[in-house]
């Protein structure tokens, strides 16, 4: 009998036991409201489950300690541990809508949160890359107002903010950019990132206007992107598989692995297209690996390495009459010649960040940068090496100044660049075949740049609602060329150093009510003219020519709105350029540059994003972004010819981007329309495009198939409305021979893709 008894104890015991190992709970947001359909992942197993129609759930035969993820569309994802059994949990997610008010900036030399920085700073989070496909990375950045983006080919882009930039010929300069705080804007300011694959990046932050108090060279502002930081335990492996119009096919292939103090990331991506317009074939391959390690004393190494082999043909612009008629077609000189560019790519950095004390941090890189480019155009044969190396150092000290809570951080940037060009005859219209072919070398130089960055920045918190800041920057920047081809009788060699510039900033904000912030600043930047510019046409420095500078004037207004679903931004600048550098064009490729005037660059830009959730499971993200530009010469005169008020070419004068996204439980549909208003071609004024609109939209769905395999599902249409409209748009074209000017780059037609990933967490 106590044998049975016995027995009897010992079933109910392991009956309990086996109950025991589980966890119960619900899920809400801040205002208590439950959330359905959340996805919970056993991180260690790589099983789940979903939250059911009241935000309950319930995970049973579990193994402590546990780490799960909570994650659903419009929620900031968390991670949560959990040493013991327990039935009565109450998790509670943050909306996507809270972080764009919240989030702190990873780019700020003192970090803090959007709302509380008094300036404009543009942020696109990896939901925000998924409103159209998964090919173009800079096509998004039409999304932020007072971003404009001139997209002339998956590889011809040219990036202004704020009109900053608008007059380059084909390129991006004015702008600093970093990807994870490394620069990869040159010595001389030349910008290139579409070539990066938009699938590798987490997160990107736009800082408007002039910042070289805390970036340094760039007249326009400031771009830094992400990748993904994976802190919690993870082992994955993931590949997809994308498809769109004109034959565009994209593989991907990824590792991570975190645990303990070491994590690992590696990304590989392949981007192939046959291109919308005749020469207008693409091929991309990249690669980017991350590695973090975190010691016991809780600093922390960080290592990242990308490389890009690209070879693209391109088509160039159009005239109005083949734009209108036959926009698939290519510039007949560059189809002729099968003109092209292609290049390999590499950055290389390793940081470590520090505490020396409980007051005290720093972090710190090296970099290295490289591009080894060659490019056949129909006037010439470009080959080109550049390399750079550079160091970028800042401390951080909290501190009490005269008992106001303060923090201050200085420090230095520096970059030296070597650069070796030679240009050959492109022989391509001495042969019957459609290529180019290398002659005689007609030019050759190398040139040694060097960068040099001294910044510092000082934060105040007088009261809870007063936030201060006030940062300075100088900067020296000096190249020397040595002519390397003696066969004419022009010798370019030469040293030249730029005027020692100071920029100074000062910005406030005022928390007038709860979550409502306003704010003004005043910030001074410069942007250095690049070696060419500084050559006159019979090929000497011209030592007269002086830095671009400007001063932005700002205010504007940050706030949350009925429970946090509502966020708004409004801001009002007014940027006076001085010294204006125009690059004037004196052949089919040379430019120089001359300081012609002033020019006013006046703005309104206004963010608002909303955050609905219905019975059911369903959420509804609406948002609206627009800018409304009024950007004129104050006073122009060039060759005679005074352009003195008119507008500035090259960018719309409005933008205006509503969108939606309906989303359930693991299913979501985006819908987004963007405006854009007519832009002049020239300084005169005397031609201008037509304003223009897309429609966009894109479905996708995201389900766990089996234990640990997730599958994502998408596909989309890009201008539905097939408008006919160009894309980017060469200012101040002119035609050689009698020949009209060729200002256009026609945007692609209607076009579908499709995709199809697949991730595994072991």
């Amino acid at each position: 009998m106590t044998e049975k008894i016995c027995c009897l104890w010992f079933l109910l015991f392991c009956v309990s036991l086996g109950r025991s190992q589980e966890i119960k709970g619900i899920i809400v947001e801040e205002s208590g409201t439950a959330i359905p359909g959340v996805s919970i992942l056993n991180l260690k197993t790589g099983s789940g489950t979903t939250s059911e129609s009241q935000g309950e759930f319930q995970i049973e035969n579990i193994e402590f300690p546990a780490q799960l993820e909570f994650s659903i569309l419009g929620y900031q994802n968390l991670v949560r541990t959990f040493r013991k059994p327990n039935d009565s949990i109450t998790i509670t997610l943050v909306r996507e809508v809270d972080m764009l008010s919240e989030v702190l900036l990873r780019s700020s030399n003192i970090s803090q949160q959007v709302r509380q920085t008094p300036a404009a700073v543009g942020i696109i989070s990896s939901e925000d890359l998924k409103r159209k496909d998964n090919f173009n990375l800079v096509q998004n950045f039409n999304y932020v107002p007072g971003v404009y983006v001139n997209q002339g080919a998956l590889n011809t882009n040219k990036i202004n903010i704020r009109g900053i930039g608008s007059r380059s010929q084909y390129s991006t300069n004015r702008i600093k950019a970093y990807f994870n705080g490394i620069p990869i804007t040159t010595a001389e300011g030349e910008l290139t990132i579409d070539d990066f694959d938009p699938e590798t990046i987490d997160r990107i932050e736009i800082f408007k206007g002039p910042v070289s108090s805390v970036f340094g060279a760039g007249l326009g502002g400031a771009i830094n992107l992400y990748t993904p930081e994976f802190r919690t335990e993870r082992r994955s492996v993931e590949g997809g598989f994308s498809y769109g119009s004109f034959n565009t096919r994209k593989y991907t292939a990824g590792i991570s692995y975190v645990k303990d103090s070491l994590d690992l990331n590696f990304r590989y991506s392949k981007l192939e297209s046959d291109g919308y317009r005749e020469n207008g074939n693409y091929d991309r391959l990249g690669m980017t690996t991350q590695a973090g390690f975190l010691n016991k004393k809780g600093n922390r190494w960080n290592l990242f390495y990308s490389h890009i082999n690209l070879k693209a043909y391109i088509p160039s612009s159009l005239n109005e009459d083949d734009f209108l008629n036959e926009p698939e077609k290519a510039a007949f000189s560059w189809n002729q010649a099968a003109g092209y560019e292609s290049y390999s790519r590499n950055i290389l950095g390793l940081s470590y960040d520090q505490d020396l004390s409980e007051n005290w941090q720093n972090l710190s890189s090296i970099f290295y940068n490289s591009r080894d480019g060659y490019e056949p155009r129909p006037f010439d044969i470009l080959d080109e090496e550049r390399q750079s190396v550079g160091l970028r150092s800042r401390f951080n000290h909290q501190l009490k100044l005269l008992s106001i809570p303060s923090e201050i951080s200085f420090g230095t940037e520096l970059i030296w660049e070597f650069y070796d060009v030679w240009n050959y005859e492109n022989l391509y219209e001495e042969i019957e075949e459609r290529r180019s072919l290398q002659g005689d070398l007609i030019n050759s130089n190398s040139q040694n740049r060097n960068y040099l960055n001294f910044f510092a920045q000082l934060n105040l918190d007088p009261t809870e609602k007063l936030h201060i800041e006030a940062g300075l920057n100088f900067n020296s920047t000096s190249y020397d060329l040595e002519d390397n081809f003696m066969e004419d009788d022009i010798d370019q060699s030469g040293d030249y150093s730029f005027d020692p510039v100071l920029s100074p900033r000062l910005g406030i904000s005022y928390t007038a009510f709860p979550e409502k912030t306003f704010y003004a600043s005043v910030s001074h930047g410069f942007s250095t003219p690049s070696v060419a510019e500084t050559l006159t046409p019979e090929g000497l420095i011209n030592t007269d020519l002086k830095t671009e500078t400007g001063l932005n004037y700002e205010v504007g207004f940050k706030g949350s709105w009925l429970e946090r679903r509502l966020y708004t931004e409004l801001s009002l600048y007014s940027i006076q350029i001085r010294n204006l550098l125009v690059a004037r064009r004196v052949g089919q490729d040379q430019y120089v540059g001359v300081n012609a005037g002033k020019a006013d660059h006046n703005g309104i830009e206004f963010t608002s994003t909303y955050t609905s959730y219905f019975t059911g499971g369903w959420q509804l993200d609406l948002f609206l972004n627009s800018n409304f530009n009024f950007f004129t010469f104050d006073r122009f005169v060039d060759l005679g010819e005074n352009y003195s008020g008119n507008e500035l070419p090259g960018v719309p004068d409005y933008m205006i981007t509503p969108g939606l996204e309906l989303g359930f439980r693991n299913a979501n549909l985006n819908l987004n329309y963007q405006a854009f208003g007519e832009m002049p071609l020239n300084d005169a004024n005397s031609r201008y495009t037509d304003a223009y609109q897309l429609l966009n939209l894109r479905l996708g769905y995201e389900k766990e198939v089996l234990s640990g395999l997730a599958l994502n599902l998408n596909f989309g249409i890009n201008n539905i409305l097939d408008e006919n409209y160009a894309a980017s748009v060469v200012t101040n074209a002119v035609g050689f021979g009698g020949s009209d000017p060729r200002y256009y780059y026609p945007g692609e037609p209607r076009n579908y893709y499709g995709g199809v990933s697949l991730r595994y967490d072991f």
